[in-house]
């Protein structure tokens, strides 16, 4: 479903007003580009989708976040498995919740800087059925290049709720315990294996 798939959507000074929320609508617009188009098989659709995530998030500083003080802690090798295994999962995750577009409308509404950095953009997906759902997606510029760096939906940050559970599962089965279970779990959640 659209709401679903818009939320996956989880460096230089703050951009000129508008440029964010440019960048974030026209993502939102791909989306839905991708979850209109019926001439496409859910192959395609996946991989069409698998696109605006990659170019849209910045998913390895997304991935440092959230393994937060077991980064440094990590070798090398560990580390390169770890971005690896989360960039997947996140990109099969979304792409496997492709539902189909019923009509809602996603409006970039206003944005405001937020530190040095950053750009809060905040969007409303006016839905046919159900009130509008808000959404703040921080966005981040680098070497010419905006890129989502978090997302706040409904008032709930992406970033840190994964930052915890990974914290959790690190404390249990140790780093490569949790690359196992990334890759576990990005190999159940192909959309093209969700359709067979």
């Amino acid at each position: 479903m659209l709401v679903v798939a818009l939320h996956a959507l989880w460096v230089a000074p703050a951009q000129a007003k508008g440029d964010a929320s440019s960048f974030v609508q026209q993502l939102g617009n791909r989306a839905i580009g991708v979850l209109q188009d019926d001439g496409s098989t859910l192959a395609q659709r996946e991989a069409m989708f698998r696109d605006i995530l990659v170019e849209g998030f910045d998913l390895n500083l997304i991935g440092r976040f959230v393994l937060a003080r077991y980064w440094k802690k990590a070798s090398e090798e560990q580390q390169a498995n770890y971005l690896r295994a989360f960039g997947e999962l996140i990109v099969r995750k979304y792409s496997a919740m492709l539902g189909g577009y019923e009509g809602e409308v996603f409006t970039a509404v206003s944005e405001q800087p937020s530190g040095d950095k950053d750009v809060m953009v905040l969007t409303r997906i006016d839905r046919p059925r159900g009130p509008p759902i808000e959404t703040h997606w921080r966005v981040r510029g680098k070497d010419g290049e905006q890129r989502i760096i978090d997302v706040l939906v409904e008032g709930i940050n992406m970033a840190m709720t994964q930052r915890a559970e990974f914290k959790s599962v690190v404390k249990r089965h140790g780093i490569d315990g949790l690359i196992q279970i990334l890759d576990a779990q990005s190999s159940k959640l192909s959309a093209t294996a969700a359709a067979n």
